[in-house]
């Protein structure tokens, strides 16, 4: 057996929620509730929700149904509820005081929002937002950055039963617009602009833009957050957010809703056609939040959780409803993670007394290089979890966090799924040991496992991430597109949900997530991650960061090539022989690269993930597919450059 990086004392783990839902209802252990809840998922979905104390408006008569074929499973038949109302309502109701947002800008202003405060900004939101126009049914693009006004909004539109649409806030036009078509929006809820590296960045240009030519967009709500002047507005069109929330108005209802109907519109993009918009209900994506949080992470009242994400990801739902299903309070950064230094992110943290820090390995990997100082500058005494998602982790990377900003005290809490899961497949807890990268399994309630090429569960080898039941929080399905959430999904083994990452499950138990599937490279027939490549790359090697891509060889069918950006003050020349022997000596000589090429920056994301498939494609001369989500386009034009 690998040890153990970390493993909690028998005091942590007793205290713990996860722990107490254990004891209470006579089970042994984590592998125990895993599995009575695949045994028994209607006893355990009930459970949860009681466990979690779910406001249901009407009751269920039936947990789940799954007459209409698995993929299109309903949850708790029959009854009714909102989303706001366990977030929010309740907590209000209870304990008014408790903090329940507190965010901060790049410039360093910091405001926050009590429950209490909270319900009263959302209820005058929502009689502002039904005035403009907004009831159920609705759909709301929200292009803001992360503001209070943007968890308001969300909130708001929660309880009048609109469907918000959340839109990453450095998004361009034909990328805002391409999703308010496709959604059918009639509002749209935007900022002037977000400050950035201590420069504004307009967005409201942007969002006019993006309305410009869409006639069904009736209202552009502009949230006032950089405070750029001259910013135009529309009239007839355009509303202040000062004069939406300042509105003598009748308070109005929270809407009652069926569990299945749509309150999130969250697309996710792929690397060909238009962007897929996954449908999240007001009993899938919050409670299912809420489940992740309270039993991965042990957040629970009073905790403060803060994730380095963005409303347009579907961590950025996550961070809100995650922790207030829970009473905890979400903490909001807007700004660069790095500016005025490379220490921002643990400043923030320390000041807002975080007690749990989501970030993705991208991040830590861009802030290593500026070395150990920053981060050991902040104790960060309050912090009991720090927890990572978005991509695998590189051993390097993963050291650097738990020992320099962890100190070897706090866990790293792995955490992956995606926007079609409503939250994570697999997790880490506080209950089993920790190794480096690994989970612990599948989250309580997701039947996941790793299936080889003939369907079949395989341990010890890299497979198919599959998930082979219905839970609470998957996908709804494809908006306006059931057919291509079938062909997706559910087309390659009857009744299996084949997610589209590579995994591995050891023979300690440990699963560990090996990036998308279509990102897999075999050389000679032997398979590859391309995070095991990158992870050779960069041991050892004066390399920042790595992108293994195969590339079409007449020999062994496919070739190793890899991209890296090089640390500051390196060799340049000395880089690729160093790379190619570091793959060689950890992953033999058929993966040795047949070439590395250093650029100054991989294709990337705007949350960090890699572009692999972008990479590859245009270094072959290929079409590049969906470019709507990437950071800098100018980053490919270096990897154009090759071909010539």
């Amino acid at each position: 057996m690998v040890q153990a990086a970390w493993a909690p004392t028998r005091e942590q783990s007793e205290r713990t929620r996860l722990h107490r839902f254990l004891r209470g209802h006579g089970l042994r252990d984590y592998p125990d509730l895993c599995r009575k809840a695949v045994e028994e998922p209607a006893w355990f979905w009930e459970a949860m929700v009681r466990d979690l104390g779910i406001v249901f408006r009407t009751p269920y008569s039936q947990v789940m149904d799954t007459s209409n074929g698995v993929p299109f499973t309903r949850w708790f038949v029959g009854a009714s509820l909102n989303a706001y109302d366990s977030a929010v309502r309740r907590h209000a109701a209870t304990a008014p005081d408790r903090l329940a947002l507190s965010a901060e800008t790049e410039e360093g202003t910091r405001r926050s929002l009590t429950y209490g405060g909270l319900e009263a900004e959302v209820e005058r939101a929502a009689a502002g937002l039904k005035s403009a126009g907004v009831t159920r049914g609705v759909a709301v693009g929200i292009y803001l950055p992360l503001v209070l006004e943007t968890a308001v909004a969300v909130l708001a539109c929660a309880k009048l039963g609109a469907i918000v649409v959340p839109l990453f806030s450095g998004f361009g036009a034909q990328a805002i617009r391409q999703r308010l078509d496709d959604a059918g929006a009639r509002v749209l809820i935007t900022a002037d602009g977000a400050v950035r590296r201590g420069r504004p960045v307009l967005m409201k240009p942007v969002a006019d833009e993006a309305v410009s030519g869409l006639p069904g967009v009736e209202r552009v709500v502009v949230v006032r957050c950089s405070g750029a002047a001259g910013i135009p507005m529309t009239a007839g069109r355009d509303l202040r957010w000062e004069e939406l929330v300042q509105g003598a108005r009748e308070p109005v209802e929270t809407e009652a809703m069926s569990p299945q109907d749509p309150l999130l519109l969250l697309y996710t993009s792929g690397t060909t056609g238009r962007p897929k918009g996954t449908i999240h209900g007001h009993a899938g994506l919050p409670i299912k939040a809420g489940q992740d949080w309270a039993y991965g992470m042990d957040v629970g009242p009073g905790d403060r959780v803060m994730w380095v994400t963005d409303i347009g990801w579907v961590m950025g739902p996550l961070l809100i409803f995650g922790s207030m299903m829970l009473g905890a309070t979400a903490v909001f950064y807007d700004g660069a993670v790095d500016h005025p230094d490379p220490g921002r992110v643990w400043a923030v943290a320390a000041g807002h007394g975080v007690t749990h820090l989501g970030l993705s390995p991208t991040l830590v990997r861009v802030l290593m290089p500026h070395g150990d100082a920053f981060a050991q500058a902040q104790p960060l005494p309050a912090l009991r979890v720090l927890a990572s998602t978005g991509e695998p982790w590189t051993p390097e990377a993963w050291e650097w966090l738990f020992d320099r900003v962890g100190r070897r005290r706090v866990p790293i809490m792995n955490y992956s799924g995606g926007t079609e899961c409503g939250g994570g497949l697999v997790s880490g807890n506080l209950l089993t040991p920790i190794r480096p990268g690994s989970f612990a399994g599948p989250i309580p309630g997701v039947d996941a496992a790793v299936y080889d090429d003939q369907g079949r569960p395989v341990k010890g080898q890299v497979g198919e991430l599959v998930v082979r039941q219905p839970y609470l929080g998957m996908t709804l399905g494809f908006w306006k597109d059931p057919q291509r959430y079938l062909d997706t999904y559910w087309s390659r083994w009857p009744g299996v949900w084949v997610h589209g990452d590579w995994a591995m499950i050891d023979q300690d138990g440990q699963w560990f997530i090996l990036g998308r599937s279509d990102d897999t490279i075999k050389v000679a027939g032997k398979r590859v991650g391309p995070a095991e490549l990158e992870a050779a790359a960069l041991d050892g090697t004066p390399v920042a960061e790595a992108a293994a891509v195969g590339i079409p060889d007449p020999v062994k069918g496919q070739a190793v090539v890899v991209f890296v950006v090089a640390r500051p003050g390196a060799d340049l020349a000395s880089i690729p022989a160093a790379v190619s022997g570091s793959i060689e000596r950890e992953l033999g000589k058929p993966f040795r690269p047949q070439a590395v090429h250093v650029i100054p920056r991989l294709p990337k994301t705007r949350n960090g993930k890699i572009l692999r498939r972008v990479i590859r494609n245009v270094f072959l001369g290929e079409p590049p597919g969906d470019l709507s989500s990437m950071d800098d386009l100018a980053s490919l034009e270096p990897i154009r450059a090759l071909r010539t």
